[in-house]
């Protein structure tokens, strides 16, 4: 279990108000079918990706890589220490679509999947995410993840939730969630309640791929955190429509539960494996013109009180 007002780290548990600035979702390693050739594999890269996070201003980030898709535990923990930058490691499942046919996930029991997950959080994260887990290493997992699809709960989907939630009961580990494009929020939410985690502990990853601050409003009315991480996204929309969903859906009651990351999550998108725009993008080209436009206090309530709640399963005094 993790002890309540901490935060479960790669390099060991910190009280939740000394993560400072936090990133809630990026990606130092990952690799998966759905991205060819912008596999995140190489440690010396992911390394100066980090410095570029922390020297933008952010003192800690979650990896949100899951189970089964390049998570390297002992490489994130060489990184935290020679970046100064905390890292808080995943464990969980993505959507099937990340795995590809045939992969031992899609077809592991609820029961098998949470005594894994549960295992990341408590005892350590395998060296390898094969079908047996093999030698667990000492770092251990602090959120755990699951996926679902486009207005879609698989079955399969329905399997890792019940076995994420079994985890959360075990351990108290923060839940996230990835949602496709910002769909069956409150659905989701409904369903994790049922199997006994609160919204108050669920992140919906990517919620504002659909950016609607009445909803945002509502959805942080019932507890739950938004991971607001669609930045740099110019094909879909310019960065100023997120700044004034966010905006809007702060003045309206969400400013407890909002929580920025930049989810860039590919190789061509680093600036130290070759691409563009790097993990600097949301430290330098969005706060600066969040900090010009919020009120006083709101982004240092979305850089540090809201992840140290989420992280830490302590609940916010009030919502607005």
């Amino acid at each position: 279990m993790i002890p309540r007002g901490q935060v479960r780290t790669v390099l060991g548990d910190v009280e939740a108000e000394s993560l400072g600035a936090t990133n809630y979702h990026e990606h130092l390693f990952q690799v998966s079918p759905l991205l060819p050739g912008d596999e995140l594999d190489d440690e010396v890269a992911s390394q100066a990706e980090a410095a570029s996070l922390r020297g933008s201003g952010f003192d800690a980030m979650v990896d949100a890589t899951p189970t089964g898709l390049g998570r390297n535990p002992l490489a994130l923990r060489r990184i935290s220490a020679a970046t100064w930058l905390g890292v808080v490691a995943t464990t969980g499942a993505h959507r099937a679509e990340h795995y590809g046919s045939g992969h031992w996930l899609l077809d592991a029991s609820e029961e098998a999947l949470a005594q894994r997950f549960t295992a990341d959080v408590l005892d350590g994260i395998p060296e390898s995410d094969g079908p047996e887990p093999g030698a667990r290493t000492q770092v251990r997992a602090g959120v755990v993840k699951a996926g679902i699809g486009y207005w879609t709960i698989s079955p399969y989907a329905r399997r890792v939730l019940a076995a994420v939630a079994a985890t959360h009961r075990a351990t108290g580990a923060a839940v996230m969630v990835h949602l496709e494009h910002g769909s069956a929020t409150f659905e989701v939410l409904a369903l994790l309640a049922d199997l006994g985690v609160p919204a108050s502990a669920v992140c919906l990853a990517h919620v504002d791929r659909n950016p609607d601050p009445g909803l945002h409003a509502e959805l942080a009315k019932a507890g739950a955190y938004l991971g607001y991480d669609g930045w740099a996204r110019t094909q879909r929309w310019p960065d100023s429509v997120l700044l004034d969903c966010l905006l809007a859906a702060a003045e309206q009651g969400a400013a407890g539960r909002i929580l920025l990351g930049g989810d860039v999550a590919r190789a061509t998108r680093y600036r130290a494996y070759g691409g563009l725009p790097g993990l600097a993008y949301v430290g330098k080209r969005v706060l600066p013109r969040l900090e010009r436009a919020a009120p006083t206090g709101l982004v240092d309530r979305l850089l540090r009180t809201n992840p140290a709640g989420w992280l830490a399963g302590t609940r916010s005094k009030e919502l607005g």
